[in-house]
């Protein structure tokens, strides 16, 4: 064996390749052997980094590297809290985030400091510096919360926003507590911190959006738009640090403004998801285990009392704020669980407080010793607080996520209501699938009776010899576009001399609830707006039709204008469009402004208060006011017009001229037209008792809920 071999197996490991290796490894089996002993992957990280340490078996190094890792998991991890936060509820529930980010920056303040001065007997700027590290929190248990499926609950909702409050107030203490040592407190130091964040804030919210999509609209490509949103998070970091507080805030906040241009179905959120939980994030964890000094626990009683004073007071803050909260607004026990799981863990604002504050040397004492604004008991008591506290919110967030997941589960609800969705896209070639594929996934419910399949027909009497070769290349895309956002797709390839018989079998034959269809491209002079296809196909299909046309990505619009006619609600085809409807509101997370009649109104606001959305009602224009559509959408406004089949209540002859107009005013705009499905009695779940006029309003919406909670069952 070489010299230099030799010297690779010294420890710690400073061989490159055989340090990513172990860490690579303990990324892959920590979680899987601790799993089987029932503790969460997140806590078993944390305890591989321990063991691994500097202070464990001196494996590998807590070096620049795993530093800058750990760095970029940090912030990811408040960035995926922003960016996944449902920003309709976040709106809704912004006075209980308030409500909470006071109680769980006042409790941990108030106790930190009582704590301080009086048991550990620490002078005034270290107890207020003490009591900042515990009102901060880290999100350690989000992304164990957000594998859940339960991001979007109430709670969770509510302690990310809350999250945003107290550290940030938490940091303005840290900075305060800085510039008091140094005695730098004074009015232009006020002046200067709220310019200062006042700039920070106006830059990521107002700016960085609109470079942002700028960027999503001009540059596809899968690669540049990763690196483009990873380098808004440094940008983001790097700005907060300018402006005086913690660059996790400033992760947050780009997180919160590029919500609305990510939406939770698109391939860009799956690889920001797939690559932060698979690498960045494990690195953070890792890296606060190795922080843990088991010396400590052997050097004296000085830090095992400190840790234990920090750990008590730390933790008991965060229960007694979590359960103000529960008690103010009346929330369930594994609610109040999940509040204090998600804040209870100390970790990113409580290193960089305690790291500020050992460096702070405010003199000497009779020896000669530096005397540290933080001692080093109070240092190592830090990191055995944060390793605690990590593992009780882990557990605690753990058990009652699980709770919450099943209480919500379809398995709870009567399943003989759930209606089977199966959405067909007729693809022709790659150019075009791959939106109507973003489309169709943003369309999709969650339920688990929900298919997506992607048809390629061939005409067997055209000589052409690649014919089949295309279509499946054509399909394999379209499989491809719909794996990067983790749906499988069905491919249907099929052999048919017109089109519009083979679209229609398969509609038949696997019993198609929607179908997604691209506008038809005009050839001829004499060709029709929608093309004799898609009105042969409007004519014979009983689905719910959607004809889009792309302009912009789906993602990267700022509203949705949603005109549906009058007498609409009491077609019976009415739910299975407007859940699509709600699905492109609650995937985009985009403004939907609803152009209606007033009996209308009245069904949509009733079903707002079960699963609310970014909704505005405005009156159903004048069927003659229909031609001024260009005046009415802005840049970046999508279309949604409702059309209907001769024959039905909404219909009116004006709906006619729609496609016309649209063909005149919309050549900027992207448009959806949708054509509802008109089951017959007996021919779909739950209608043969729901047939025609004779439903009376109230079963009607009754029926209508029914049918809406069933498709709208959150994953």
């Amino acid at each position: 064996m070489h010299l230099d071999q030799l010297s690779a197996l010294e420890l710690p490991i400073e061989n490159p390749v055989l340090k990513f290796l172990l860490i690579l490894l303990i990324i892959l089996l920590a979680p899987i052997t601790l799993n089987r002993l029932k503790i969460p992957p997140l806590l078993g990280l944390i305890i591989a980094g321990a063991i691994m340490g500097p202070t464990g078996l001196n494996l590998v190094e807590r070096d620049g590297g795993i530093i800058l890792s750990g760095t970029a998991g940090m912030l990811y991890i408040m960035f995926l809290a922003g960016l996944e936060i449902d920003l309709a509820d976040f709106r809704k529930h912004s006075k209980k985030s308030l409500v909470f980010g006071l109680y769980t920056f006042l409790i941990p303040m108030t106790l930190g400091m009582i704590a301080g001065l009086y048991v550990l007997n620490f002078g005034m700027m270290t107890s207020i510096l003490l009591a900042s590290m515990f009102a901060s929190h880290t999100l350690i248990a989000y992304p164990m919360i957000s594998k859940l499926g339960i991001a979007k609950n109430k709670a969770v909702n509510i302690t990310v926003g809350g999250t945003l409050i107290t550290d940030t107030l938490a940091l303005l203490v840290l900075a305060v507590v800085v510039g008091a040592t140094k005695g730098e407190v004074n009015a232009f130091f006020w002046i200067k911190l709220v310019i200062s964040l006042t700039v920070f804030t106006c830059i990521v919210v107002f700016l960085l959006p609109k470079i942002a999509r700028w960027f999503l609209k001009k540059y596809e490509d899968n690669v540049s738009q990763y690196v483009f949103c990873l380098t808004l998070v440094f940008l983001g970091a790097a700005l907060a640090e300018i402006a005086g507080v913690e660059p996790i805030i400033g992760a947050f906040l780009v997180g919160l403004a590029v919500n609305p241009l990510i939406s939770h179905t698109s391939p860009l959120m799956n690889r920001i998801e797939f690559v932060g939980n698979a690498i960045f994030i494990p690195f953070f964890l890792i890296g606060v285990g190795m922080l843990v000094d088991f010396k400590a626990f052997i050097t004296g009683w000085e830090t095992i009392t400190v840790a234990i004073v920090m750990t008590v007071v730390a933790t008991l803050a965060k229960y007694l704020a979590a359960l103000a909260t529960q008690k103010t607004y009346g929330f369930s026990k594994d609610e109040r669980s999940v509040i204090f799981g998600l804040s209870n863990a100390q970790a990113a604002a409580t290193l960089a407080a305690v790291t500020v504050g050992y460096r702070i040397i405010l003199g000497t004492d009779e020896n000669g010793d530096p005397v540290r604004l933080l001692s080093e008991y109070v240092l190592n008591g830090t990191i055995i607080m944060i390793l605690v506290t990590c593992t009780i919110a882990s557990l605690v967030a753990q058990k009652s996520g699980k709770r919450i997941a099943l209480a919500d589960s379809p398995l709870h609800e009567d399943s003989s209501e759930e209606v089977p969705e199966r959405i067909l896209i007729p693809v022709r070639n790659q150019e075009t699938s791959d939106e109507l594929i973003h489309l169709s996934i943003m369309l999709k419910s969650a339920q688990k009776q929900s298919s997506l399949y992607a048809l390629s027909i061939i005409n067997p009497n055209l000589e052409d010899a690649n014919a089949e070769m295309k279509a499946q290349k054509t399909l394999n895309q379209a499989s491809k576009t719909a794996g990067a956002t983790d749906h499988f797709l069905y491919e249907l390839l099929r052999y048919d001399t017109h089109v519009e018989h083979g679209i229609s079998s398969v509609i038949h034959e696997n019993k198609i609830t929607d179908l997604v269809l691209g506008l038809h491209e005009k050839t001829k002079i004499d060709d029709s707006f929608l093309g004799s296809l898609t009105e042969g196909l409007l004519s014979k299909c009983n689905t719910t039709t959607f004809i889009y046309k792309p302009h912009q990505p789906v993602d990267t619009h700022r509203r949705h204008l949603v005109f549906i006619p009058p007498h609409a609600e009491k077609e019976l085809g009415f739910p299975f469009w407007l859940v699509k409807v709600w699905n492109i509101a609650r995937n985009s997370g985009a403004r939907m402004i609803f152009y209606l009649a007033p009996e209308t109104k009245h069904y949509l606001k009733e079903i707002l208060i079960k699963h609310p959305i970014r909704v505005e009602f405005r009156p159903f224009p004048e069927w003659n006011e229909l031609g001024n559509l260009n005046i009415i959408l802005k840049p970046d406004d999508n279309l949604i017009m409702v059309l209907s089949r001769k024959g039905e209540a909404s219909y009116h002859p004006s709906l006619e001229r729609v496609p016309l107009l649209i063909n005149a005013w919309l050549k900027n705009h992207s448009f959806i037209l949708i054509y509802p499905n008109q089951p017959k009695a007996g021919g779909m779940p739950v209608m043969d008792m729901m047939h025609g006029s004779l439903i009376g309003p109230i079963e009607r919406l009754d029926w209508i809920g029914r049918i809406l909670t069933s498709l709208l069952k959150r994953k």
